[in-house]
């Protein structure tokens, strides 16, 4: 992991990003806080050529409008003509037909590299439907230690199906490429206080694959552990009268100011 930490720094990806407008200042923040650098387009006479010249593509629904649609199937056709990693963030899928549809239409006419979601999410992708309640996990889906091996071998077969890497974020975390499957237990509950902690970690993620094209199952779980781990951090420097604005603040300066050590010490998975 610390590898591809360095590798982030070292190659600076840019990142196209057709995310949504509640968070769209948080993960171009979280991006040059990781050593990556954001643009943000989403117009589609605009995005092939933003697409162009960057590295990868994080697509996040949180917002749709017709014309954000269009272009994220015009940027992601580009990415793919162009050989680049494409994540999406299927936000709130489940929670109404439009979103739901949407992300099963990306799926179907992107070839995507990335699927990061909560448990709820990714259920409504694999079946074509669900009871999303916002863009918050289903209490009733949540992995849990007792239902972590059902999970584990739920998100594998996803991944072997979608031929792309699973994200699953919670509690504990699961990222599979079909055959591994790291199980992260890094954060803390507050960061569900936060507007936008899964829209940042989407942008890191994609600038971490982009950067590490060779080993894009570590990379995606380096980003994990480290949105993780900064959680972890940011709250241990918390001071009397701060709150959720300032824990927010402390996360990206955590993601910021993080060492590959400080990584290879304070990253907590498993591969199963």
């Amino acid at each position: 992991m610390k590898k591809c930490l360095e590798n982030v720094r070292k190659n600076v990806p840019l990142v196209h990003n057709i995310t949504n407008y509640v968070t769209v200042n948080d993960v171009a923040n979280i991006l040059l806080a990781c050593g990556g650098s954001p643009i943000m387009s989403d117009e589609p006479e605009d995005v092939e050529d933003i697409t162009s010249i960057c590295g990868g593509l994080n697509i996040n629904i949180g917002t749709l409008h017709k014309s954000s649609i269009e272009g994220m199937m015009r940027a992601g056709k580009r990415a793919n003509e162009l050989g680049h990693p494409v994540l999406l963030d299927p936000v709130g899928a489940g929670a109404s037909k439009l979103r739901t549809e949407t992300a099963l239409n990306i799926m179907k006419e992107i070839r995507l590299t990335v699927i990061r979601g909560n448990i709820s999410e990714i259920k409504t992708l694999v079946q074509g439907s669900g009871t999303t309640k916002g863009v918050d996990a289903d209490v009733a889906d949540a992995v849990t230690e007792d239902t972590l091996d059902d999970a584990i071998t739920f998100v594998k077969a996803f991944a072997k199906e979608s031929g792309c890497i699973i994200a699953v974020t919670g509690a504990i975390d699961l990222v599979s490429d079909g055959d591994r499957c790291y199980v992260i237990r890094n954060g803390r509950p507050e960061m569900g206080k936060i507007t936008g902690t899964g829209c940042q970690l989407s942008g890191m993620m994609t600038a971490y694959v982009t950067a590490n094209p060779e080993r894009p199952l570590e990379a995606a779980a380096a980003a994990v552990c480290i949105m993780g781990l900064a959680g972890e951090l940011g709250w241990s420097r918390m001071q009397d009268g701060d709150g959720n604005s300032t824990y927010r603040n402390r996360i990206i300066d955590a993601v910021y100011n993080m060492t590959g050590e400080e990584l290879e010490k304070g990253a907590k998975y498993e591969v199963r």
